[in-house]
């Protein structure tokens, strides 16, 4: 076993996943190696999620199933949100951790592996405490990105100042911190000269980017740079709005910039106005309807994901049914849902956790039945058009691509008869629509 050898097992979002590269990034840059081996591996770092309760007993799990495979001389580290948000305590649960490492200190990774490497010391110290402010900014000259084939995710600010009840992410994350415009639009241009055809931007609210910095409209500044700085880049997609941050301005540069494409992911996690208001989120629904209305009459064919929580402390059956009628009035491409988590240390806490997970999954189970054949519906409008896809993958006969509805691991695909090599964008004209994904030829 190498002593300047390391492995990373990212769990959780695509967010986590960039924070694991640009760890990979600062401990190549200190001379360590990375190995895809945990045998191999001197150290092996764990970049855990502790956003949800399921998402906590996962990580936990993964550690301690590394742990309990530890040789000799192995190091093992819990770095990331489960990390910050529970500190030292991670150790009562998992005794084989030798360090733990919070998402707000993530460059001081070379520094910890360093120490480890030479000493063999448990140590569990490098956690931050809330008052040490967040990371947004990264450091040095580490890249924010992560790619993956022909896609990469860029993050554009880390953090949350929102103060949505059922979340954890202003606990784990710190207040918002937006990443300076250059520094993004140096990165997109980077991607543009690896050939990345596709670039995912990443916040916790991307609409909220630059307010900490005194911008307003930032995200559309952004957008505008990054679109004359990296004219090669076919798709930048936006993810993560926060309702009542979407601007006319960013409607027009959405509308006007063919980069850009139209597809915007708007969590709105509720629709009636009082379990909004419990929720600590903006409760004006009749903001949605009107946003949405511009929206969709400015950027033609605009595909609209959002996500919703279905058993929030006192939601009643009539509120609940509220959100069926809603979601039937829009008329979502892509809607993600999910049962309410009990998280202790969010302003929800005092809340409870009320209504039976029998309720909870009673009521998921009809919002899905809900949107089930309103998803089918919207991909059947698809059939005898051509869309752009962009090719992840081939084999026996056909190859799965993803058009601009979809973005990448949450959405659907599409599945295109014949093989072409992956990262390639190819036309093709839709004739079979399901549920989630459509099918069609190479035109």
């Amino acid at each position: 076993m190498n002593q300047n050898t390391f492995k990373i097992v990212s769990l959780g979002c695509a967010k986590n996943t960039v924070d694991a590269d640009s760890m990979a990034q600062l401990l190549t840059a200190a001379g360590f190696q990375h190995v895809d081996s945990r045998k191999r591996a001197k150290v092996i770092i764990v970049n855990t999620c502790g956003f949800m309760t399921s998402a906590s007993e996962e990580s936990y799990a993964e550690l301690a199933k590394l742990a309990s495979r530890k040789k000799q001389g192995q190091i093992l580290i819990a770095a990331g949100c489960l990390a910050e948000r529970y500190g030292d305590g991670i150790n009562s649960r998992v005794p084989g951790v030798d360090a733990v490492l919070g998402t707000r200190r993530w460059m001081d990774i070379a520094d910890l592996v360093r120490g480890l490497t030479k000493s063999q010391t448990p140590s569990f110290d490098v956690t931050t405490n809330p008052g040490d402010g967040p990371t947004g900014a990264g450091s040095g000259g580490v890249k924010r990105v992560t790619v993956q084939g022909a896609s990469a995710y860029l993050k554009i600010a880390d953090g949350c100042s929102r103060q949505c009840a059922f979340c954890a992410i202003p606990l784990i994350k710190g207040p918002t911190a937006s990443r300076p415009i250059e520094s993004i639009v140096s990165e997109a241009v980077f991607l543009q000269e690896r050939g990345v055809r596709e670039i995912v931007l990443l916040a916790q609210n991307s609409t909220d980017y630059g307010l900490d910095l005194g911008l307003k409209n930032g995200l559309a500044r952004l957008l505008r740079k990054m679109t004359a700085a990296a004219p090669g880049v076919d798709w930048i997609r936006i993810m993560y709005a926060f309702p009542g941050g979407v601007t006319d301005e960013l409607i027009e540069v959405m509308a006007t910039h063919k980069q850009i494409v139209p597809y915007i992911d708007l969590p709105l996690q509720h629709a009636h106005p009082d379990v909004l208001r419990r929720m600590g989120r903006p409760a004006d629904i009749d903001w949605v309807y009107k946003t949405l209305e511009i929206m969709r009459k400015s950027i033609p064919d605009l595909a609209l994901r959002s996500t919703f929580i279905v058993g929030y402390p006192g939601e009643t059956e009539s509120e609940f049914q509220y959100l069926l009628d809603f979601i039937g009035d829009i008329r979502f491409d892509r809607l993600g849902t999910f049962k309410f988590s009990f998280e202790k240390g969010t302003p929800a806490e005092a809340l409870g956790d009320p209504i039976s997970d029998d309720l909870k999954e009673e009521r998921l189970k009809r919002l899905m039945e809900k949107q089930q054949p309103i998803s089918l519906e919207r991909n059947q409008d698809f059939i005898g058009r051509e869309l752009k896809v962009l090719v992840e993958g081939s084999g026996d006969g056909v190859s799965i691509g993803r058009s601009y509805r979809d973005a990448p691991e949450v959405d659907g695909l599409v599945i295109v008869k014949g093989q072409v090599s992956p990262g390639k964008m190819i036309q093709v004209h839709i004739d079979d629509a399901m549920v989630y994904d459509l099918g069609g030829s190479p035109v």
